[in-house]
């Protein structure tokens, strides 16, 4: 029997189906529109890097046949092959996605489903429909993502703009179409006597339309099965698209796929190479320009910092100013809402968004960390209990917690922090309680305590948590991960977490001396870390 998937559910493939040739089917009508259906072929930083894996109606397979495009068959609008264990190594995600061609919005749509058939049989459904969009004109459907193992998440995103648009996100091009060639001018007629009327063509005999001869497709395995189809029908023949030609970045010769495109730099700043994803950071998402140290980009009031001027507008032009030639619009497209289809989303290294109608696991966040909503989400206050009290009463640092439920999107931010979402996948974690931000309400998690003479407040509370789910740290700059050794010591203002399997010392031989006054020792409590290889703990560059 098929397992019904609401938005946001994953699962991995296996325990699905053992099987790895599978087929995929999506079901979306509406009155009136066209759709087109592709798959996206993304490298590790989610970017479409090889334009040969873009399987859309002008590209109907991939290279080595992994990914093929069926057409519409068994009351499928449109359907594909996916052979999992002939994916190349550089592919680690199959993104399914719809979008309306021509005009329309995906709210006109009725009840439609992305499925997965293996050996014939469904074993898989995700069902959406209209009503859960507005004035998108596309939508992401659902994933195959490569995590240790292949997995299926149901995503039902909508995005705003058509296929070029959706293109461009992945990091794609839009290639224009080349003007028509002018036709020559036909020469004047001469003269001639009329053509000899030709004798009428008899009517046509009844008789019903011939099917179309369908492609040739390869023999499928003996795993591989497409559901049968309900009543067959003649397809009709696929007009061809009047619509520029899409492409994206072409692969040099040999067979190397090209490192992704550079992120583009926010509002008003040069380009930068592509960097390592730093932690918590989505991969392909760059970092803000940092000033020059010591300095601080400054403005008057109403007016854009030096170096923040977009291309051609003169200094100290009001940022509100509408710009000769780009316009509002444009100046305002770098900071959107960015919207991934996945439950968090960084906005910025500041500002986090946690989209609740996905799973529909509440969340738990520090009170006064929201900084916007939109939708219709509760807030309720939870208080920590027992332990919460005592990380309040020694510390000073209240872990008063606030519960957000509903059906709707909820932005956190605190202080300015960088913000780091980090999933759990049935691992554990520890974070120092005053570097906890938000997390979801299905983790397990506790308070702990370590004691010890010149540690402030008399011990250094944290928070482990163990399961499924994510986690939002927040520290004070760009933090360093750095593996446990058996030297591996920490100031304790500086540490942020660790794995949970690390053993933590108190190290009473080692004390830094810091610029001493009055009434101050001067010194500080370092901490020791041991652990097993794979240990690791994160430190930020922040001192009290």
């Amino acid at each position: 029997m098929a397992r019904e998937f609401q938005r946001g559910h994953k699962a991995k493939i296996s325990d699905l189906t053992p099987g790895t040739d599978l087929y995929v089917g999506v079901q979306i009508a509406g009155p009136g529109l066209t759709f087109d259906i592709s798959c996206f072929g993304l490298d590790a930083n989610e970017q479409l890097s090889d334009d040969r894996y873009f399987i859309f109606f002008n590209q109907p397979k991939s290279p080595e046949e992994s990914i093929q495009l069926l057409g519409a068959q068994a009351g499928d609008t449109e359907s594909f092959r996916v052979t999992l264990d002939r994916i190349p190594a550089n592919i680690h995600k199959l993104s399914f996605t719809a979008t309306v061609d021509g005009a329309g919005q995906m709210s006109q749509v009725g009840p439609g489903y992305i499925r997965i058939v293996a050996g014939g049989e469904e074993v898989v459904r995700y069902a959406f429909s209209g009503s859960e969009f507005t004035t998108e004109r596309a939508v992401m459907l659902g994933d195959f993502y490569l995590k240790d193992v292949w997995r299926f998440a149901a995503v039902g995103q909508g995005f705003d703009g058509g296929l070029e648009a959706l293109l461009k996100n992945f990091g794609g091009e839009v290639a224009e179409e080349a003007p028509a060639a002018s036709q020559p001018q036909a020469a004047a007629p001469s003269f001639a006597p009329p053509a000899q009327a030709a004798a009428p063509a008899p009517a046509p005999s009844f008789g019903a339309p011939a099917a179309p001869q369908a492609p040739h497709a390869p023999q499928p395995a003996p795993s591989f099965g497409a559901p049968a189809a309900q009543s067959p029908a003649p397809t009709p023949q696929q007009q061809m698209h009047a619509a520029p030609t899409i492409v994206a970045p072409m692969a040099p010769h040999g067979g190397m796929v090209p490192p992704p495109a550079p992120v583009p730099a926010p509002y008003g700043q040069p380009g930068r190479p592509p960097q390592q994803p730093q932690f918590g950071q989505i991969p392909g998402q760059q970092p803000p320009p940092v000033a020059p140290y010591g300095q601080q980009a400054s403005a008057e009031y109403g007016q854009q910092p030096p170096g923040m001027q977009p291309p051609g507008m003169p200094q100290g032009v009001p940022q509100g100013m509408p710009q000769a030639g780009a316009g509002l619009q444009a100046a305002l497209q770098p900071y959107k809402e960015t919207a991934t289809g996945q439950r968090w989303t960084p906005q910025n290294q500041q500002l986090m968004r946690v989209d609740l109608t996905m799973d529909g696991t509440p969340v738990l966040a520090r009170q006064g960390s929201m900084v916007m909503y939109q939708g219709k989400v509760d807030f309720g206050y939870k208080g920590a209990g027992f332990a919460g009290r005592i990380v309040g009463n020694a510390t000073g640092q209240e872990m008063q917690l606030m519960r957000c439920t509903g059906r709707g999107q909820v932005f956190l931010a605190e202080d300015g922090s960088h913000l780091h979402a980090i999933e759990l996948q049935g691992d554990g974690i520890c974070v120092s309680a005053e570097n906890v931000l938000a997390f979801d309400e299905s983790l397990q998690h506790e308070v702990r305590r370590i004691e010890g003479h010149g540690i402030p407040g008399g011990a250094l509370f944290t928070m482990q948590f163990q399961g499924t789910g994510t986690v939002v740290v927040k520290t004070h700059g760009v933090p360093v991960v750095l593996p446990v050794t058996p030297t591996t010591f920490a100031d304790c203002n500086a540490v942020v977490a660790w794995s949970s399997a690390s053993q933590v010392i108190i190290s009473s031989q080692v004390r830094l001396r810091r610029n001493a006054y009055p009434g101050h020792s001067g010194e500080t409590v370092n901490l020791q870390f041991r652990g097993a290889p794979g240990n690791f703990i994160v430190v930020q560059p922040y001192e009290v």
